[in-house]
């Protein structure tokens, strides 16, 4: 088997989990390419009995909870140890078997400055902040650009990992001290935590991009797992309200050592309507009743950092856009049953920039900033959905909803969410 992608198409927090589970126990490998821990998925798996657990997973690759599935943090992740083995510890204790864990030798490694400088400059930025989680996600892989970063393979060499923190205290120390007035980092503190962890990491650290392209070899599935989404990514993003990462298919390559070639299927992942955590623009987003009864019904608040996230109605325009930049095959679309008991469910089908139409993303930041969606209006439903497990069980307008919004993305949406379980999922076409 080839290699497949899932990529949020939206803005992040689209459930891509949700297409992880469909893929099941097909998947040999699943890969967490880009990203930090600012960035969570929720998983919910029903047990025999009916009964259901949730796992919020904010490092891991959800495939660590896939019995048989090697789950893998590829190079292009930034990696918090304590909250890996944090993460690792309370799955551990809820049963769950984390051996398989395979973590890229080039990852590079969030030390206690890169968090330090994250926080006091957003602080220092005000009313221009940019939104982040504060976790030291963007400093890093400004560190990792100015090639002064720590990679998880430093923690086995005490004297390289030593030069390293030394030479990058000297930058950053005076940052720290003399711009915003915080207290230096030292090189023992530093030093010391990171080695902390080296016993037990060992193990775990591989070549990975040689693992992934072995199992391709040997016919094996990968599964590339986005953290963020394609209009957080640093590239193709709302720059500068953006991640740190490439979180798009092109992404996925870079960030795994898969070259493209063996990308097989791109799988974009979007809900049914469209969420926002932080700063920047959102053409769709609601500020009524309208998007608190999304947020409540949606139960959307930040799987990582609890914040409440922003909602607005789906965006056709930033579908399409995804569709295109990331090469999509196929379409998820999740929590279509939060929609159910409107009476009219709109959609944006284009933006109003100014009196000109644009049916396609605006080419510069301050036309996006300004546009306004123009809506079309579908027919709701107030049938439960929740038991759909066939297309023809879904009502008449729900149907239609998915078979309109699919004409206007770019993509055919080959499976759709109706619930919060693992198994609450229409597939109109089989994902492999």
């Amino acid at each position: 088997m080839p290699a497949i992608a899932i990529i949020g198409a939206q803005w992040g927090d689209e459930g891509k989990g949700k297409a992880t589970d469909l893929l099941g126990s097909r998947v040999d490998y699943v890969v967490k390419f880009n990203g930090g821990n600012n960035a969570g998925h929720t998983v919910v798996i029903t047990q025999p009995d009916g009964s259901s657990e949730k796992y919020a997973l904010h490092l891991l690759p959800s495939g660590i909870l896939t019995p048989g599935c090697t789950p893998v943090i590829g190079n292009g992740v930034v990696v918090d140890l304590a909250v890996m083995f944090e993460e690792l510890d309370a799955l551990v204790a809820r049963g769950v078997d984390v051996s398989r864990l395979q973590i890229s030798a080039n990852a590079h490694v969030i030390a206690e400055y890169n968090r330090a400088l994250d926080k006091v400059t957003e602080r220092f930025l005000g009313s221009r902040r940019i939104g982040t989680t504060g976790r030291g996600i963007g400093p890093t892989y400004a560190d990792k650009m100015n090639r002064i970063g720590i990679r998880v393979q430093d923690l086995f060499d005490e004297k390289i990992l030593t030069q390293k923190v030394e030479g990058v205290l000297e930058l950053k120390n005076q940052v720290l001290t003399k711009i915003y007035n915080r207290r230096a980092s030292t090189v023992e503190g530093t030093v010391e935590e990171l080695l902390s962890y080296a016993d037990r990491l060992r193990p775990m650290v591989s070549d990975t991009g040689l693992l992934l392209n072995q199992a391709l070899d040997r016919g094996e599935t990968v599964l590339l797992e986005a953290g963020q989404a394609t209009l957080l990514d640093v590239d193709h993003g709302t720059y500068p309200f953006v991640t740190s990462s490439s979180a798009t298919a092109g992404g996925a390559c870079t960030g795994s050592g898969i070259p493209p070639t063996r990308l097989d299927r791109i799988i974009g992942i979007v809900k049914a309507y469209t969420t926002r955590v932080g700063e920047g623009p959102f053409p769709t987003e609601l500020h009524d009743d309208a998007g608190e009864h999304l947020r409540k019904t949606g139960a959307e608040y930040g799987t990582t950092t609890g914040r409440p996230r922003r909602c607005g109605w789906y965006d056709a325009v930033i579908a399409r856009y995804a569709a295109r930049v990331n090469g999509v095959t196929d379409f998820v679309l999740t929590k279509l049953d939060v929609l159910t008991g409107l009476e009219q469910v709109p959609v944006c089908v284009a933006y109003d920039v100014d009196g000109t139409r644009h049916d396609e993303m605006p080419v510069n930041q301050s036309d996006f900033h300004h546009a306004v969606p123009i809506y079309e209006y579908l027919p709701g439903w107030w049938e439960d959905i929740s038991q759909a497990r066939t297309f023809e069980d879904l009502p008449a307008n729900a149907r239609a909803y998915v078979e309109t919004v699919e004409a206007m993305s770019g993509a055919r949406i080959s499976a759709v969410g109706v619930g919060p379980s693992r198994d609450a999922t229409v597939v109109r076409h089989d994902l492999v």
